[in-house]
């Protein structure tokens, strides 16, 4: 089976991808050149077809998202060999409303454990596609941003795009 990969530019910096035949598998966050999109995806990529062609949808959606429309990500997911808790975790996230936000505590309850906070927490630590599984959605109990893969500033950022009202 051959993965693929690509650096799509979008509107907040180049974004790394790379997918199997079965979905995306990674997906990293705007990032300031090709190189540095494709050294996010943490993968040798040396072995893998550069397709961006095949990404053109999920570009498109993309620059849907951050140009604060609401956005459905279509692309079908691989995320073989994840632990059970974390696709459900994720699962859970991904169903969290665009602009909205939910607590690691809530996470864990819609995952089916309710005393795996920390779990829900190390899923969103893990979750190799954000943006379609919108980890800058869950938040502390308190309110407060925290934990976030391309730091506190990009979440609040992404959660600014997805509030402002539209016009």
């Amino acid at each position: 089976m051959t993965d693929y990969y690509a650096a799509l530019p979008t509107c907040m910096g180049w974004m790394g991808v790379l997918a199997s035949e079965r979905g995306i598998r990674r997906l990293a966050l705007p990032q300031p050149s090709p190189q540095r999109a494709v050294e996010a995806l943490q993968a040798d990529v040396s072995s893998l077809e550069m397709a961006p062609a095949r990404f053109e949808g999920l570009r498109r959606e993309l620059e849907t998202c951050f140009s604060g429309d609401s956005t459905e990500f279509i692309e079908e997911l691989d995320l073989d060999g994840a632990p059970p808790f974390f696709l459900k975790a994720w699962a859970a996230c991904r169903s969290i409303p665009r602009g909205e936000t939910r607590s690691y505590a809530w996470l864990a309850v819609r995952a089916g454990s309710p005393g795996a906070v920390r779990a829900a927490g190390q899923a969103m630590a893990h979750n190799p596609i954000p943006i379609i599984i919108p980890c800058h959605r869950v938040i502390a109990s308190n309110g407060d941003l925290c934990g976030y893969g391309g730091d506190l500033d990009m979440k609040q950022r992404l959660l600014d795009l997805e509030r402002a009202p539209r016009l």
